[in-house]
């Protein structure tokens, strides 16, 4: 009995201490890593949630860009950064994908990264050059094998879901086409609206603005359903590819060590920040859906994720580099 106190002693004190910590956090800025460019599809809903995280704390949640290697350079910094919680990673889908599309990273992602929650998902939207002939997505893909791989499609970066949403499509429809990748959404759709690039799959936030003054023609979206932001663009499963879905997931990313206390806390704070009807209505405007969900059913989703892209990278042909 004597030696019972002290451990039921120890683990309320532990108790304790963790709920403190919980309650305390964060007691200075917190720095958001986006490992994309300012203006692309990642950073316009990262520092909508960004902005709401500091309202609810009363602590800045300053967003840091630091894109490159389709967002493996942000990875890397973010899992040898202090596992404090004052360094996140405001992660996409890519870091499912990376490990199937690299032949080495500078991170374990799951030895490295411990979940926080999904954010948001933004879903897929296949552009063209408005100067081109192609009015359909069947109109498309016969100029594209008429041009005989003469043609190029843009990306958001090697390896990222922007690459290999193009990569799938042309495999699909017999298409040779060149990828062209760059350092984010927005040089690439930028070279898309000029003719440097013929084509893209990109999110659909990007590109709205180019779709809706006529710079860029939309010809299917990767949805199960129509989008409330383009609802006159067919999706791909209704003219040329079905069952093609595949949306830009966003999620939080903490390194491993972080204590638990202060990934609850998180956890939380980002549940309601989705939630809130205002940061809703800014996340309908950018073509996002609000998730959230528990730490472990984000974890889940993860693992599941990582297998998903395996096949599809294996499927597409896409080599590691």
């Amino acid at each position: 009995m004597v030696r019972i106190v002290p451990i039921a002693v120890a683990a309320a004190l532990s108790l304790f201490a963790s709920h403190a910590l919980a309650q305390a956090y964060p007691v200075k800025p917190v720095r958001m890593v986006i490992a994309f460019p300012p203006g692309g599809p990642t950073d316009l809903v990262g520092r909508i949630i960004a902005a709401k995280l500091a309202e609810q704390t009363g602590q800045q949640f300053v967003v840091e860009n630091r894109a490159g290697a389709g967002g493996n350079i942000g990875a890397e910094f973010v899992a040898k950064a202090a596992p404090d919680g004052y360094t996140l990673f405001y992660n996409t889908s890519g870091v499912t994908i990376a490990p199937s599309v690299y032949a080495k990273l500078g991170y374990d992602m799951l030895k490295d990264f411990s979940p926080v929650v999904l954010a948001a998902s933004v879903p897929l939207v296949l552009v063209v050059n408005a100067n081109l002939p192609s009015k359909s997505v069947q109109e498309f893909i016969a100029y594209a094998k008429a041009r005989n791989g003469n043609i190029n499609y843009a990306s958001s970066g090697t390896g990222v879901i922007t690459h290999l949403a193009g990569a799938a499509f042309i495999k699909e429809m017999g298409i040779a086409a060149t990828h062209v990748p760059y350092k984010g959404s927005a040089p690439a759709i930028a070279d898309v609206v000029s003719g440097q690039a013929q084509f893209m799959i990109d999110t659909i936030n990007t590109p709205l603005g180019f779709i809706r003054d006529g710079r860029l023609r939309a010809l299917a979206v990767a949805m199960p359903k129509r989008s409330t932001l383009l609802p006159e663009v067919p999706t791909f499963n209704e003219t040329v590819m079905p069952n093609f879905e595949m949306s830009a997931w966003q999620g939080v990313l903490v390194p491993t060590g972080t204590p638990h206390a202060v990934i609850d806390r998180l956890n939380a704070e980002v549940n309601k920040a989705v939630q809130d009807p205002g940061v809703r209505t800014r996340l309908a405007t950018q073509g996002a859906e609000p998730l959230g969900g528990t730490v472990a059913e984000y974890a889940t989703y993860l693992r599941s994720e990582i297998t998903r892209f395996g096949r599809i990278v294996k499927d597409a042909g896409v080599k590691p580099e």
